[in-house]
């Protein structure tokens, strides 16, 4: 079946030393052919071999637009499958736009988001869960994240999922065939052996829903909350973390006003810190609204840093911090350990909760950081963040998919403790295996489809 030919720039907006226009389809190579012209104003692209690179200039008219260098791949050995043309040009906006305007013009139609490894997808190329890969690549927060989204774009999610559908359509065939020939194929025993291996596929199953926890934080990181009364150190300890002068630092109480948010690494995690108001009573209208905004933030936080200047005396306002915080994930700082302390971590522990990790710091001389990204693992994370062959998963949607597979593979295993009769497994070993087929893509509705793309950027 004939597609359109579509077309759209492939790097980002802005001014640099090169920028990519990418056209696929079958008419790409015929109508790039009809714009770029050789040193010897020779039109000859179609000519060329596939995986070639090819000096030259695009015109539009009888008007040089740009010196560029064009690039073929020529159909089935693309990211599309299909004929693909390259165009590495100038990376000024002024001109990536004049060059693909002069494409559209000449048969092709600008590409919609994703549509480039959608098609990618459609063809054949890859499964859904790769195609969802490439996205997760460009928007990497940290290496960590990198380096498990290029797992996925290597196969791993896909291979792991096929093997696990492989083991659960050979049970359901298995069970059809009983049905359907009993005289010939028997059940004796056969339960005994499916349970084991349902208990194993629950196993399986459990293990990569337990490393969607740490996934989504690799992915999205962590939304750490900075708090603490006036002048305990927040800022200190946010411009400590950052590497630079972030916030303003000075004895006067109640500096930070406003909300300040950065991004760190932390171990190959991203933290997303915010630093917020120092918590008091205030009669301050300004005060109030910032000391509002940390509480807001607080329930929002995956993790809560408490800052306390531990050579003072709590007071209702420490108290006050510690009922906020109270059975969540949180780190508790004594700062200004370098001068005589006033306060013990006997003062927090039955007030702050079990979940509370406490540690000493001085950020006046750097002290306790090591601590503190230690105690960040240990909260979140379920022994080591990633392994060079574990599959990690990080999206929401796949996740899914795997709860529908882990419900419907329990059920099995009841219809098996409750002696069922075999048609039941079957029932629910198929929708197991449908569940598992959505997150490579091989039952998974249209609309879905265009939904996963739609996200992504324009020329990808």
């Amino acid at each position: 079946m004939k597609t359109d030919t579509i077309a759209a720039i492939a790097t980002a907006m802005g001014n640099s030393g090169i920028g990519i226009i990418r056209i696929s389809g079958e008419e790409s190579i015929d109508i790039v052919d009809l714009i770029y012209r050789n040193k010897k104003n020779e039109r000859v692209l179609k000519n060329f071999k596939t995986h070639t690179i090819h000096y030259g200039y695009i015109f539009d008219g009888n008007e040089i637009v740009d010196e560029v260098m064009v690039s073929i791949m020529k159909k089935p050995n693309s990211f599309t499958t299909e004929d693909v043309v390259e165009i590495n040009c100038h990376g000024g906006i002024i001109v990536l736009n004049r060059i693909l305007e002069t494409v559209l013009k000449n048969g092709a139609r600008l590409a919609y988001p994703g549509e480039f490894t959608k098609r990618a997808f459609l063809n054949g190329r890859i499964d859904l869960s790769r195609a969802e890969a490439v996205m997760d690549i460009i928007s990497s927060k940290n290496e960590t994240a990198l380096k498990n989204s290029v797992k996925h774009l290597r196969g791993f999610v896909y291979k792991k999922i096929k093997s696990l559908r492989e083991n659960i359509i050979f049970e359901i065939a298995f069970i059809e065939s009983a049905l359907d020939d009993p005289e010939h194929i028997s059940l004796d025993g056969y339960t005994d052996k499916l349970y084991i291996k349902i208990k194993d596929l629950i196993n399986e199953i459990e293990k990569l829903l337990l490393s969607a926890q740490n996934g989504k934080i690799i992915k999205e990181g962590i939304k750490t909350v900075i708090v603490g009364k006036p002048n305990a150190g927040k800022s200190s300890l946010l411009n400590l973390l950052v590497g630079e002068e972030k916030a303003i630092v000075t004895d006067i109480a109640g500096t930070t006003r406003d909300i300040i948010e950065e991004n760190i690494n932390i171990g190959g995690v991203n933290l997303r810190i915010i630093d917020t108001a120092g918590i008091h009573n205030t009669e301050d209208m300004i005060e109030k609204i910032g000391v509002d905004k940390a509480k807001k933030y607080i329930e929002e936080a995956d993790l809560i840093v408490y800052v306390v200047d531990s050579s003072v005396q709590l007071d209702e306002n420490d108290f006050e911090i510690m009922k906020m915080i109270k059975n969540r994930k949180s780190v508790v700082l004594f700062n200004k350990s370098d001068l005589n302390a006033n306060i013990s971590f006997e003062d927090f522990i039955y007030k702050a909760g079990d979940d509370s990790i406490m540690i000493k710091t001085s950020t006046k001389e750097n002290t306790g950081i090591d601590e503190f990204e230690e105690a960040v693992k240990k909260l979140f994370f379920k022994g080591e963040i990633s392994s060079d062959d574990e599959v990690m998963i990080t999206n929401l949607r796949q996740k899914e998919a795997l709860e529908d597979t882990l419900f419907s593979l329990q059920q099995v295993k009841k219809s098996i403790e409750g002696e069922m009769p075999e048609d039941f497994f079957s029932i629910d070993l198929m929708s197991a295996y449908a569940s598992l087929g959505k997150i490579i893509g091989e039952e998974v509705e249209e609309d879905l489809v265009n939904e996963i793309f739609s996200k992504f950027c324009m020329g990808k």
